[in-house]
Formats: C-alpha cells, structure tokens, sequence
C-alpha cells in the first residue's frame, strides 16, 4: 500500500510541474486572449492554487470582479488536481491559438 502512495505523489507531482509551467507559458503568449478564455484561466487557476472560492461575491459595481469570481464559483467541487489538468489542457489550446 505504500507503493500506492508513492505513485500518487509522484503522478501529483508531475501535473504540478505541468502546471507550473503552464502558469509561465500563459503569461508569454503573443496576444491577449479574448475576455472568456481569461475567465477559463483565472477561474482554473485560483480552483487548482486555492480550491474552492472562499470569499463573498464583490460588490455590485465592481464588474471585473464579479465576473471572476463567478467564473471561479462555477468550478466549486473540482478537485486541485483535475482543475491543474484542465489549466494545463486550456494553455495548450491558447498556446496554439495565440503563440509563444
């Protein structure tokens, strides 16, 4: 059974350093991504560094915010893991897109 767990580190580890990369990679892209793909990474990313959203919704006029954390509420469940996935996943397609 110990050999499970060490298998599940090192798999834990190895969608980190994916993800950690992704991270980096999101911010060189040659072009800004549309408004809704910035949502995606946001929301993804504050679900895998974070888990779920863990604040009150901001104010009525601030716009940018509510969108994000609602963006951020819709992962609400998603473990850190699936949500570094599913960040590493969402680069990659706006690393095609977009370039690097």
């Amino acid at each position: 059974m110990v050999w499970y767990g060490e298998l599940v580190v090192v798999i834990n580890c190895a969608v980190k350093a994916k993800f950690d990369a992704a991270a980096a990679d999101v911010k060189q892209l040659k072009a800004k991504p549309a408004d809704e793909e910035m949502l995606q990474v946001y929301s993804l990313f504050k679900q895998a560094t974070v888990g779920d959203v863990n604040t009150d919704r901001p104010g009525m006029f601030d716009f940018t915010g509510k969108a994000k954390w609602d963006a951020w509420e819709k992962k609400k469940g998603k473990s850190k893991e699936d949500a570094m996935a599913e960040y590493v996943s969402l680069v990659e397609q706006l690393k095609e897109k977009y370039g690097i």
